[in-house]
């Protein structure tokens, strides 16, 4: 086996606090199943699981452990929607803001669904915020919330003022905000791994340590690892950012963005209640975010998408300290007992990458940073192409993508020049 492979987890605060953390079988030899799923993140599990429930014969490839790459590592925010939604309606020939309006939400749906059907403690929790640094942010959040309440939106929405800030969030950072209740915070390890086990018991099989090395299309695809193969029926890539199978039709796409974050120590009791008395999961409205939350166990876990060049910073604490102690410098004596980071993987136009390759070969990708709800909605809109209703597929598999040429050899290159042209907007 490649010494690429396979890697634990990161040393993640996640990884440190998981409820369990099953083993599971490497692929050796020749196996068959319907569907054959590649990448045991959320868009793999989420489908694995959905198919599984509705009888499918599954088979999970993950070339590291379940919930490895960023399903496992993310700011564990829990948000509706995608950004680029209003260029999605774009592509289509008819109306499609009804279905928009429900994909929005979907994945919390199936989340909350799963959390309460198969008993998976991740510690989910109702209430995020959207802050405005500058006075554009407040008029797009005064923007969002009208349209809220256009749609009768039945969750508590409502926006914060300026001057009601320091009560909100112990903080004078920002201008204002957005609080809804829909959206909320997660661990996001826990929930794979949940969802993971679940899938196992409703007869999926999970091989981990088994990265793929081939796909052979035809009417029965051949997924070949270094010691096996799967033979089925329909293939599903879900690897993200951290796969580069089918590079000829899905290369130059999605580029991986840099997220990093620290948790501190747990925070006393007072302190916690003061910096965030509603235990919201909270993200500004900058172009290169930064986003917090307070764990289960009243650490501060504060991230920011450090750079787009694929590459981590030398440290990731002194990267990420001092932007929470301008927003907190009530933390600057706090201990940092975690830091670590991982991949996003970014599409230029912001609209999720979901389609088929093949009339048995799907894909789902590129979610932009709002990952843990859109990918299980893509697994629920994959599952329903292989069960053959497609019309939520096709919203997606008409967008036309913008490729950069020769990113294999520098794509980050210019990813990166582009993340300095939007800090510099949100410097403007």
């Amino acid at each position: 086996m490649s010494n690429q492979y396979p890697q634990p987890h990161c040393n993640s605060y996640y990884a440190a606090t998981a409820n369990e953390s099953p083993d599971y079988p490497l692929l050796e030899g020749a196996n068959s199943c319907d569907v054959c799923v590649i990448g045991g993140g959320f868009t793999g599990i989420s489908a694995a699981l959905q198919l599984a429930e509705r009888g499918y014969k599954v088979s999970v490839l993950e070339a590291n452990r379940i919930g490895w790459g960023g399903s496992g590592r993310n700011g564990g925010q829990l948000i509706g929607g995608f950004s680029g939604e209003r260029r999605l309606k774009k592509f289509q020939d008819k109306d499609i803001s009804d279905l928009v309006w429900n994909m929005r939400w979907a994945g919390h749906e199936i989340i909350r669904q799963r959390i309460e059907k198969y008993a998976i403690n991740c510690d989910l929790k109702f209430g995020y915020m959207d802050v405005a640094i500058k006075p554009r942010h407040m008029r797009d959040l005064q923007e969002e919330y009208e349209f809220l309440q256009r749609m009768d939106f039945p969750h508590e929405v409502r926006l914060a003022p300026k001057e009601e800030m320091e009560d909100v969030l112990g903080t004078k950072a920002y201008r204002g905000g957005l609080i809804n209740m829909a959206n909320g915070h997660l661990h996001p390890l826990n929930l794979c791994i949940g969802e993971a086990v679940a899938a196992m018991r409703q007869g999926a099989a999970i091989f981990e340590r088994s990265p793929v090395i081939s796909i052979d299309h035809g009417g029965k695809p051949r997924v070949r690892t270094e010691r096996g193969e799967v033979k089925c029926d329909f293939v599903i890539l879900a690897g993200n950012v951290y796969h580069s199978l089918e590079a000829r039709r899905l290369g130059g796409i999605v580029f991986p963005a840099g997220s990093f974050i620290i948790a501190t120590e747990a925070l006393p009791a007072e302190l916690a209640q003061e910096i965030n008395p509603l235990d919201l999961a909270v993200c500004d409205s900058n172009y290169a975010v930064d986003y917090f939350r307070l764990s289960a166990d009243k650490r501060l876990l504060f991230g920011g998408r450090c750079n787009y060049s694929g590459r981590e910073p030398r440290s990731i604490e002194k990267s990420i300290f001092p932007r929470m102690i301008k927003i907190f410098p009530q933390l600057k004596n706090m201990k940092i007992e975690y830091a670590w980071g991982g991949k996003i993987g970014i599409v230029i136009n912001r609209i999720p990458h979901i389609g088929r390759l093949d009339k048995n070969i799907f894909y789902a990708q590129g979610y932009s940073g709002h990952g843990v709800n859109v990918t299980h909605l893509a697994g629920q809109v994959l599952a329903d192409a292989i069960a053959g209703t497609c019309e939520r597929l096709d919203v997606f598999d008409r967008v036309k993508h913008y490729r950069i040429p020769g990113s294999r050899w520098f794509g980050n290159q210019l990813v990166a020049l582009g993340m300095l042209y939007v800090r510099l907007l949100d410097l403007l």
